[in-house]
């Protein structure tokens, strides 16, 4: 009886330890990827022209009547993989896509900018023509900047690899249904090429 006892117990033990380390492999594997929600191939809602978009998952700025808050989760969808990166430039290719559009989530969350730079490489390298997009709720001369709280070691790159940024939180009490690509009035639509090379912000007309 006594051997049966401590059979079982030896038994509890493993089976505990096992799901300890499945646990502990499942959080290792969710830190090793990006993850995204969707990826739409003929948006235009989200940038001048016809463009592909891509929805990244993980977000701390948590606005208030945000229109997709289940994106705030980080390991919300799907991971973000190689086969994921071709998909998106395969979806850039045709000639009617104006560009890419980055939106979330958050894609200037650092550990997201560590994954987006790479794609953003590639488009610059195999598809110049294209146009970048970026939208963010932070806001690029507070957080993104040197010095920035979300303002890492591949923040600079980026932003040099875009064309323009959307940057500010949505703000309920300045909702604005007419601005074109924004949600209310705090947020901006900045020209980087044009606010890098004058070392401020300057924002694109439309």
């Amino acid at each position: 009886m006594f051997r049966k006892e401590k059979s079982e117990q030896n038994e509890n033990i493993l089976c505990l330890k096992g799901i300890r380390k499945f646990w502990i492999m499942l959080t290792i594997f969710k830190f090793l990827f990006m993850y995204y929600g969707n990826i739409k191939k003929n948006d235009i809602a989200n940038g001048k022209g016809v463009r592909v978009t891509l929805f990244v998952s993980g977000c701390t700025n948590h606005c208030k009547n945000c229109f997709q808050p289940e994106t705030w989760n980080f390991d919300y969808g799907k991971p973000y993989t190689k086969e994921t990166e071709d998909e998106v430039i395969d979806a850039l290719k045709p000639s009617h896509i104006s560009g890419l559009t980055l939106l979330g989530g958050e894609p200037f969350e650092p550990e997201n900018q560590r994954e987006l730079v790479k794609l953003l490489r590639r488009v610059r390298e195999e598809l110049p023509e294209k146009n970048i997009w970026s939208f963010t709720g932070f806001v690029l001369d507070q957080d993104l900047l040197d010095g920035g709280r979300k303002h890492c070691e591949v923040t600079d790159e980026m932003l040099s690899l875009l064309d323009v940024l959307v940057d500010g939180p949505f703000k309920e009490e300045e909702k604005d249904i007419t601005l074109a690509f924004r949600g209310s009035r705090n947020q901006r639509l900045i020209d980087m090429k044009k606010s890098l090379k004058e070392q401020e912000v300057i924002e694109l007309e439309v």
